[in-house]
């Protein structure tokens, strides 16, 4: 049987019937694919992080359909909560908050980090399975996010059922937020600009900038995470490094055109929305040309690329 379906009511209809065993499946949103689970079975969220090979450290996020769902898991729903929810929920924003004590917590944070996604597929199954869903990348840990099914597929050869939802549209994860404390702090940079979350709550607290909680609310914090299977190495001028070696090991990433020079060359957008919606796929095709060395360019300084390099220096980790 076709593990690969089409988000239509047959898919699903498969789908939801999957997540009602506690079994698992992947499906599209804005941001990447998700590997979705019961959120509140052990037995389903087990099986997320075996398939991942996840550490058992690294926190899901759970997806709803309404805000009224995302309150009902939630202890309390402070001020920033409902301000931001109303500004960008469906949408790549997601919140940490007190997890409701009739919750289990399974050894968890006291935290819950909630979203409402915007994919009219994300929102269908949603609604058609009845259930909350925790929905980390539906990748192998630690490797690049996928943002078509094809993706998922590669990464995650034995998972069981994928929604061919097309390419994500945003093509990099939600932004995080923890809104248990005041001003909010900024967990992972993503999708949603601090621009815009500014706008709405005011200040904004970013990492490093206050004492870090003493458990992890956010999945994404691994030192090395989003990599490629070539090593990543994040350089000043990628064309110069390049010159010598062997065109076909090396591939170059990078949003200057006078950069792009060689065999293997991603010359992604220098609007930083753009290169982040194309970001993972560029380096899904770097490696699937074979190249054993990635030379990124570095991007460029200022709150509107921090995702970027966010993505870019954990991809680089060694």
């Amino acid at each position: 049987m076709n593990r690969v379906v089409a988000a239509d009511a047959a898919g699903l209809r498969r789908a939801a019937e999957l997540l009602r065993q506690e079994s698992v499946c992947a499906f599209p949103t804005e941001t990447v694919y998700g590997l979705g689970a019961h959120a509140f079975s052990a037995r389903a969220v087990a099986e997320v992080y075996r398939l991942k090979h996840r550490p058992s450290w690294n926190p899901l996020i759970v997806h709803v359909a309404t805000t009224a769902e995302a309150e009902a898991l939630a202890h309390e729903w402070p001020p920033a909560a409902r301000l931001l929810a109303e500004r960008f929920w469906p949408g790549p924003l997601s919140l940490v908050v007190e997890r409701a004590h009739h919750l289990p917590a399974n050894g968890g944070p006291p935290t819950i980090a909630i979203r409402v996604p915007a994919h009219p597929v994300a929102l269908a199954l949603l609604r058609e399975c009845g259930l909350p869903l925790a929905a980390p990348s539906a990748n192998r840990s630690e490797s690049i996010s996928p943002t078509t099914a094809e993706h998922v597929i590669r990464s995650l050869p034995d998972v069981p059922l994928v929604l061919d939802g097309g390419a994500c549209r945003l093509g990099i994860e939600s932004t995080v937020v923890d809104v248990t404390v005041s001003p909010p702090r900024l967990l992972r940079p993503g999708a949603l600009s601090l621009r815009a979350i500014r706008d709405v709550v005011g200040a904004l607290q970013l990492p490093g900038s206050a004492e870090a909680a003493p458990e992890v609310r956010s999945p994404g914090l691994a030192h090395r995470h989003y990599a490629p299977r070539a090593r990543l190495r994040l350089v000043d001028d990628p064309a110069a490094l390049a010159e010598g070696s062997d065109p076909g090991t090396v591939g170059i990433l990078t949003h200057l055109p006078a950069a792009a020079e060689g065999a293997h060359v991603e010359l992604l957008s220098a609007d930083p929305l753009e290169y982040g919606a194309d970001l993972y796929a560029a380096l899904h095709r770097l490696d699937d040309a074979g190249v054993a060395t990635i030379l990124a360019q570095h991007p460029p300084h200022g709150d509107d690329w921090l995702a970027i390099r966010d993505r870019l220096t954990r991809a680089s980790a060694q």
